[in-house]
């Protein structure tokens, strides 16, 4: 069964390739939150020789690299992976070009949300890594960009009494951990991140989002003006008080995940335990067991 077109691809591609030659404007961004998922590699004590880097902008790669790691960046934009330094190319990650165990780690940086066959690509990205590699990605989450979507919904119906979509629909915590678990990764491990970023107008903020190559590419969005007013209304809606500034937090899933290896740990089949929940949480054991095994705690 094909997935449901909820991404026009093609418009996904234009806005990347327009954001390569803007998004020194958004580095900070992009920086912060590369310095999240190197924060989280550098947790793993194993050593890293082959990466995949999807969709990282360059920012990724030159950080695997500085810890001698051979790295490939890929994509869909061929402007985007030439911004990346050493081996690049334009690739679109719901199609991989890549053997079967060809990279012990693989990284996405913010880039895996505008992908239609989200779990088809993942399980691609299973299936490039080695026996025990390593998935280790960035995503937007819920509630980022909710008050943006909320504004311009109300907007829009106070001045044609109807709304079109326009902002990308975004996962939540939960939904990252069963696409992980869906793909057939093994010790899925899923928590959040929030950069707390502030903007002085609506008009900043819908810069960022075009240096970021991040505007509407919903398959059902309005191919129409929008309405003159539409966007001071939605200023309004978003800062009802005309403060300084309004927050617009990112909200970030960071998915660490492994490709299966007989060699990892594996939970005992059931039936396989000889003591009984009950009893461990109901009987004491005696004082001097708890003393005299000389066993630390791991």
């Amino acid at each position: 069964m094909d997935a449901p077109v909820i991404f026009d691809r093609k418009a996904v591609k234009a806005h990347r390739n327009r954001a390569a030659r803007l998004q020194s404007s958004v580095m900070p961004i992009l920086d912060a939150a590369a310095d999240i998922l190197l924060d989280r590699l550098s947790d793993v004590t194993r050593q890293f020789t082959h990466a995949l880097d999807i969709g990282g902008r360059g920012v990724m790669a030159e950080r695997l690299t500085a810890q001698d790691i051979s790295v490939i960046s890929s994509d869909l934009s061929p402007s985007m992976a030439a911004c990346a330094s050493g081996v690049a190319l334009c690739a679109d990650e719901e199609a991989l070009p890549f053997a079967p165990h060809s990279f012990d780690l693989i990284t996405a940086n913010l880039s895996l949300h505008w992908i239609n066959d989200l779990p088809g690509a993942l399980t691609q990205v299973r299936q490039c890594l080695k026996p025990d590699g390593l998935f280790l990605a960035s995503m937007p989450i819920l509630p980022t960009l909710r008050p943006l979507r909320q504004a311009l919904d109300d907007a829009e119906l106070a001045l044609s009494d109807g709304i079109s979509p326009r902002v990308s629909p975004l996962p939540t915590q939960q939904s990252c951990a069963h696409l992980l678990q869906r793909a057939g990764f093994a010790l899925p491990v899923v928590d959040t991140e929030k950069l707390d970023l502030r903007y002085r107008s609506l008009m900043a903020l819908l810069q960022d989002l075009r240096a970021a190559g991040e505007t509407n590419a919903l398959a059902l969005r309005s191919r129409t003006i929008p309405p003159r007013l539409l966007f001071p209304a939605a200023a309004a809606e978003i800062n009802p008080d005309g403060a300084e500034s309004f927050a617009m937090p990112l909200h970030m899933a960071i998915l660490t995940a492994w490709a299966p290896a007989p060699t990892q740990q594996q939970p005992l089949k059931p039936g396989a335990f000889t003591h009984s929940l009950e009893a461990a949480l109901t009987d004491t054991p005696p004082a001097s067991s708890a003393t005299s095994s000389g066993n630390t705690l791991r």
